[in-house]
């Protein structure tokens, strides 16, 4: 089957497969449409266990026992963890977060009910603090906005990366908005970002197209588009977790 290729990142580290039973494809599909899509690597970010169809914690301990390299694609040991209170804490144990290759963390309304700015601008301070969260995932929500320009800078002075999610566009009103003023204080801040596709189906995988298309209408540097090349990411992550992946 063609899918389209994707020519812009190297690397889509935000990817769900069956073990969240709200997406539709296997880690061997995910690997297998990600070769057809000219990626390199994709990070394995299933649902941490706070969300109702979230993984057990075991799934994230367990994920060692996938092999590095499926069809020539590097696959990341990952989660989307759940943001469960406005203190900043998350649904995975310490002890999962030292040894996964990826930790997003997010917010679903599934898990915590919205509340104000101000307490959601509290839980991505506190939330930055954590040193084994790498990114901020799918903060454009409207449901869970925050003082942009008050944490933006905190997540650059604690080394955390923001993602830019091309799903969001499409299932969360107000995100693109919301993305476009994130992407531009990231710009003005030289925060890195990720640049990902909250692929549900490995028919999503690398699909890019509409978070792409915001940052080059306003600009953005590629050099901080982290996932654009592999080797970027892997330096990333070295510097950070001191672990190499390629």
């Amino acid at each position: 089957m063609r899918i389209e290729q994707n020519t812009f990142i190297e690397a889509d580290t935000h990817c769900h497969t069956v073990a969240s039973t709200h997406a539709y494809s296997t880690v061997l599909e995910m690997a297998q449409y990600a070769a057809l899509a000219g990626l390199k690597a994709i990070a394995i970010t299933d649902h941490g266990p706070a969300l109702p169809d979230g993984c057990h914690p075991w799934h994230f301990g367990n994920l060692r026992s996938l092999p590095q390299y499926i069809n020539g694609v590097r696959v990341l040991h990952g989660v989307e963890a759940n943001i469960v209170d406005f203190e900043g804490n998350i649904d995975i144990a310490v002890q999962y977060q030292r040894e996964l290759d990826w930790v997003t963390a997010s917010f679903h309304d599934a898990v915590i009910a919205p509340s104000s700015i101000e307490q959601h601008t509290q839980a991505y301070l506190k939330l930055a603090e954590n040193p084994h969260i790498d990114v901020i995932g799918h903060s454009g929500s409207e449901n869970f906005k925050y003082d942009y320009e008050r944490v933006i800078p905190v997540f650059k002075a604690n080394n955390k990366l923001v993602e830019i999610n091309s799903h969001s566009f499409g299932v969360r009103a107000g995100a693109e908005e919301n993305c476009r003023q994130i992407a531009l204080l990231c710009k003005k801040h030289e925060v890195p970002v990720v640049v990902n596709s909250d692929a549900h189906s490995c028919f999503s995988v690398g699909d890019v197209k509409a978070a792409l298309a915001l940052l080059q209408d306003i600009g953005f540097p590629q050099e901080l588009v982290v996932n654009q090349k592999l080797e970027r990411l892997a330096q990333w992550i070295f510097k950070k977790r001191n672990r190499s992946i390629i």
